[in-house]
């Protein structure tokens, strides 16, 4: 079934699909902080399991490629609160950040940039080290 999906098969993909949906719900519900985001997620990541179905070199590695998709998805949110680049447009949720200890929001960051891959530790390193001033 796996291998006719990968070939394009529009009915195999669909019951791919429909069979890793209730483990995507459960990495989902495992790994986003929000509840209101889950069903956003579970649906990103089902577009992106249809859009890259041909680029699984082997279907036993599914699962954990699923979770890390699913894991990824999750982490947006925080990764644009860090860049600045999600506005807060909900006066609850705002309020809720603002409520959250300094420590809590802390901890949160840590646990979203350790589920990173092991590739982005040189970007941090690099992200977070002083730039040189330029001699004038």
């Amino acid at each position: 079934m796996f291998a006719a999906a990968q070939a394009g098969d529009p009915v195999a993909l669909e019951q791919v699909l429909r069979e890793l949906q209730p483990d995507i719900r459960r990495y989902a519900r495992r790994q986003c902080h929000r509840t209101s985001s889950i069903e956003d997620v579970v649906q990103e990541a089902l577009i992106v399991l249809y859009r890259r179905m041909g680029s699984v070199r082997d279907p036993l590695a599914v699962a954990g490629w699923v979770f890390r998709v699913v894991t990824r998805l999750c982490m947006l949110p925080v990764l644009g609160l860090m860049r600045g680049t999600e506005e807060l447009t909900d006066r609850h949720e705002a309020a809720h950040f603002a409520q959250m200890p300094q420590d809590e929001l802390r901890i949160d960051l840590v646990r979203a940039l350790e589920s990173l891959p092991a590739i982005w530790d040189g970007v941090q390193l690099l992200y977070s080290m002083p730039r040189p001033v330029p001699l004038t």
